[in-house]
Parts: structure tokens; C-alpha cells; sequence
């Protein structure tokens, strides 16, 4: 496996297991509840769908798990601005889970296109 592929396996379950840390976290109101949730959800799955892509039996099925891992990175991103705007967490504990969620969204939207980009290329050879 290329060192870029374990790299960002490891990358997106340390992320999922810091938002794990967070929602545990979270005080325990209704509205944490929920938001926290919808969080867990969608950035867990980012780390699964990256891996569920690396796995992939075609360019497409790769292509449609690797975009699914970015749409879950770009949900949890709101989530975690939802958290920060109701003031149910303080912005010193978000920054940097937030600015790793960013990175994230930009490795995976940089590579969806490279995917995308390399399988126009093939299909119109």
C-alpha cells in the first residue's frame, strides 16, 4: 500500500477518534446531543469511506467513495461550526480539530478531482 494510503488511514481514524473525545465531551444537553450525533456520524464515516475507497473494485466505485468521504469531512465541518456558533464548546477546543477537518476537506477534494481528472484521461484514450 503507498505510504500516502496508510497515512491518510491513519489520519481519518485519529480524526473520527478526537470527535469521539468531543462528543463524549459535550455537556449534556439536548441540543449537544443532537448536533454531537450528527457530528459522530458523518466523521466516522469519513475514515470508513476513505477506506471503503481504497478498496474500491473499479475507478468509479473509487471515485464515489472518495467523494462520499468528502461530503461526511465537509458535513462534520458544520457540525463542528454549529458547535462553536451556539457557544456549546470553547473555540480554544475546536481550533484545531476544525483546521484538521479543513485540511482533510482539502486533501479529498484535491484528490476526487485527480480521480476524476485521470479517469477523464483514460476513458478518452
Amino acid at each position: 500500500m503507498p505510504v500516502a494510503n496508510r497515512d491518510l488511514k491513519v489520519r481519518t481514524q485519529d480524526f473520527g477518534l478526537r470527535v469521539i473525545r468531543l462528543v463524549d465531551a459535550l455537556p449534556r444537553r439536548k441540543s449537544a446531543t443532537v448536533i454531537g450525533n450528527q457530528l459522530l456520524r458523518s466523521a466516522t464515516s469519513v475514515g470508513a469511506n476513505y477506506r471503503s475507497a481504497c478498496r474500491a473494485r473499479s475507478r468509479a466505485e473509487f471515485i464515489s467513495k472518495l467523494n462520499i468521504a468528502l461530503e461526511e469531512a465537509d458535513e462534520s465541518l458544520y457540525w463542528l461550526e454549529l458547535l462553536h456558533a451556539a457557544h456549546l464548546v470553547p473555540a480554544s477546543q475546536l481550533l484545531s480539530l476544525i483546521d484538521e477537518t479543513n485540511q482533510l476537506v482539502a486533501i479529498l477534494t484535491t484528490s476526487t478531482k485527480t480521480a476524476r481528472d485521470n479517469n477523464v484521461k483514460l476513458v478518452a484514450k
